[in-house]
């Protein structure tokens, strides 16, 4: 039998670190710690696998340990899940490299999920919706249209002949297909793909400041067409 993943919670609040170890004792071990610098010690005792953190604790917060963390060159491989509450939070959260983002209350199935995908021999990345939908994109010198053609919850990769330098930040904005719902966002230039034989070029953007109604829309509406997500997800 493989030996069980570790998993650490951070929370300044006893309740959601309680929380945070029942609803992931099925995937491994769990520890607690109640702030940042306890992480942190934790971690270069324990070792954990998996850290999940609230952003919003006083002091040395969540963002703060995942820049901490990912930058130390022995744990810097370590998945980290940061938990927000507010678009402020959310966005320091994607700024600090956070492996995944998870909105505050905690969704049980969600978090055991995600927890799953990332401690998996081989992690997946988030579940992408292939799609053929027109975006907007603009920086403060230019506007123009592209080819919306994967989504995640995390970003989308996007058909485009204007290409922006990696890490540059542009404005997006897309219909999310087959809703009412409005997509739009600052997003960060991860990489970008030059026009080649049998490919159009684009870029792969990651979302930088979704507000909560967005959020919540988006992460609906690429449940509702991952296959055997919740049911996996209940295992």
């Amino acid at each position: 039998m493989p030996a069980r993943r570790t998993i650490l919670v951070v929370d300044d609040a006893p309740l959601m670190r309680e929380l945070g170890a029942l609803f992931l004792g099925r995937a491994g071990r769990v520890l607690t710690a109640a702030n940042g610098e306890e992480a942190l010690a934790v971690t270069r005792l324990e070792g954990p696998e998996l850290i999940v953190a609230d952003v919003g604790m006083p002091g040395f917060d969540g963002a703060a340990l995942c820049q901490a963390i990912k930058a130390d060159p022995i744990y810097g491989t370590t998945k980290i899940v940061l938990l927000a509450v507010t678009d402020a939070e959310r966005e320091r959260a994607v700024r600090a490299g956070a492996d995944d983002v998870l909105p505050k209350p905690l969704d049980r199935v969600i978090l055991l999920d995600t927890a799953r995908r990332l401690l998996s021999e081989a992690p997946r990345g988030l579940p992408r919706i292939p799609l053929a939908q027109p975006a907007q994109m603009r920086t403060q010198r230019a506007a123009w249209d592209g080819l919306a053609r994967n989504l995640s919850r995390g970003g989308v990769f996007v058909e485009s002949t204007r290409l922006v330098e990696p890490w540059s930040e542009v404005e997006f904005e897309m219909r999310l297909p087959e809703t009412h719902d409005r997509l739009a966002s600052v997003a960060q230039v991860i990489w970008t793909r030059d026009a080649r034989p049998r490919h159009t070029p684009g870029m792969g953007l990651r979302f930088l400041a979704l507000d909560r109604r967005t959020e919540r829309a988006l992460s609906e509406w690429v449940e509702e067409r991952t296959p055997h997500h919740r049911l996996e997800a209940n295992r």
